[in-house]
């Protein structure tokens, strides 16, 4: 089972597994109990201010079934493959400190640590606030080229709610505002050997999950979502 360490001031010597999963911080995601188990998300605070804030979800239990893993898996393991493969593909997500499997006492434990996303917004927030018509344009075309880029790379969200959808914009001094975009929850992403299916999945899903977007701003999103798909 795959697992992923880079290096992190917090963590030492000993078991890394271990030492993360005693770190605890205020629950931003209180536990779910599902798939058989709980599953929730806490924020890890530094005691060095000068360190990120980090975020920790943690899951005991809580699997998915597969025609490779009949006996079932965790699902952060299958979150942290789409973590690494979005990144290759040049779709910004959370930076990874860690992620890992173990069973204790017959009973799988998972961890997924990643850094906070600083200065974004979701796209839910996004539309509780108000914004130019420039930056509008620029996060619209920014999200497009972000969604476009994973489904060509074979790769569908699986959860694409505007709430998992979060936006940085960058007031440049003397020039246009521009905008970045990241990707957060992959929990149930997947491959797909079909960019369409992929592509169907998401934007269906985004569509009924967008939050307050006004319907000319999802028509602009989907223009400009459709000629990127095709570049």
């Amino acid at each position: 089972m795959a697992t992923v360490i880079v290096q992190h001031p917090a963590m030492q010597a000993g078991s890394m597994f271990e030492r993360w999963w005693q770190c605890r911080g205020a629950w931003v995601e209180p536990l779910n109990k599902r798939r058989e188990g709980e599953s929730g998300v806490q924020l890890l605070r530094p005691r060095d201010s000068s360190h990120p804030m980090l975020y920790s979800k943690r899951q005991t239990g809580h699997l998915y079934r597969s025609l490779r893993h009949p006996l079932g898996r965790p699902t952060i393991m299958r979150e942290l493959q789409a973590y690494q493969a979005l990144a290759e593909l040049g779709v910004r997500v959370p930076k990874l400190v860690y992620g890992s499997a173990r069973k204790h006492n017959g009973q799988w434990q998972a961890l997924l640590i990643t850094q906070a996303l600083t200065g974004f917004i979701s796209l839910e927030q996004w539309y509780e606030t108000e914004h130019s018509a420039e930056q509008s344009a620029r996060m619209l075309a920014a999200l497009a080229d972000t969604l476009a880029r994973m489904h060509r790379g074979g790769w569908q969200h699986g959860c694409c709610y505007a709430k998992h959808v979060f936006i940085k914009i960058n007031d440049n001094e003397g020039s246009s505002p521009s905008a970045e975009i990241a990707l957060l929850d992959l929990e149930k992403s997947r491959r797909r050997w079909r960019t369409a299916d992929a592509s169907r999945h998401d934007m269906r899903q985004l569509k009924r999950h967008c939050g307050a977007m006004p319907e000319s701003d999802w028509q602009l999103l989907m223009q400009t979502y459709t000629a990127a798909l095709a570049a």
